[in-house]
């Protein structure tokens, strides 16, 4: 199973990078991920012209795709518009080795992020199924603080709580993106991955525009991408079992 994790694309903004963002879907087309997974921000401030310039953008990628909004595509009732050409804030995926669960943590007009109770039962349906041999979960937030990027203000209000039921459930990855910046943390049996920024100048210090790229057979592998040049960096390889 081949994933690409691409987030913060902010692709109506005035940093989107058009080079970076035509390479983007050069380099996506060549992999051929199964699914591509987008952890949120694909607008700036959520307006309906915005949405529409994302999906002529999005439809020239050639593959399945999992999105969840960010907090920029939440703005200005963006939300609303979001379900209207997706389908819906919350989407999965399932086939016989693995499953993604996308979940909403934006709020309208902030910045925080909140999964809420009233998600949690959801989160459970789609997630405890012991015979499924891996568990995905995505949503825009950060669950736990990334190292060098400022004072933290953004993390979900109920982050600790989630963080308990990715735990119980075994959720194996739960990617996420709003920090602009890649990182990977683990808890227990569970990896944390946030991506960058896949084709803004909203860069933090030297860092440059990537996205995940996550290969999942005997084990997992993820590497960073150089939307830039291409180059791959390998970033974690953890057998399954």
């Amino acid at each position: 199973m081949k994933i690409a994790h691409i987030s913060d694309l902010h692709i109506t903004g005035s940093n989107f990078v058009k080079e970076w963002g035509e390479n983007l879907i050069k380099i996506l087309n060549e992999i051929k991920p199964d699914i591509v997974v987008i952890t949120g921000d694909l607008t700036d401030d959520g307006y309906i012209h915005e949405y529409e310039i994302v999906r002529n953008y999005l439809k020239r990628i050639k593959a399945e795709k999992l999105i969840v909004p960010g907090n920029h595509d939440a703005r200005n009732k963006g939300y609303e518009i979001f379900e209207e050409i997706f389908g819906t804030r919350y989407p999965f995926y399932e086939d016989d080795e693995l499953c993604i669960l996308g979940i909403d943590s934006s709020e309208p007009d902030v910045d925080d992020g909140h999964i809420g109770r009233e998600n949690y039962p959801l989160i459970k349906k789609k997630l405890e199924n012991e015979k499924i041999k891996i568990k995905l979960m995505a949503l825009h937030h950060h669950l736990i603080p990334i190292p060098g990027t400022g004072r933290e203000r953004n993390i979900p209000i109920d982050a600790g709580d989630v963080l308990n039921l990715c735990i119980k459930l075994d959720i194996r990855l739960v990617l996420s993106g709003h920090k602009h910046l890649p990182w990977i943390w683990k808890l227990q049996n569970t990896y944390f991955v946030t991506a960058g920024t896949a084709c803004s100048r909203r860069l933090k210090g030297k860092s440059y525009p990537s996205f995940n790229f996550i290969e999942i057979d005997e084990g997992i592998r993820i590497k960073e991408i150089n939307v830039v040049n291409g180059e791959r960096k390998e970033k974690l390889y953890s057998k399954l079992y």
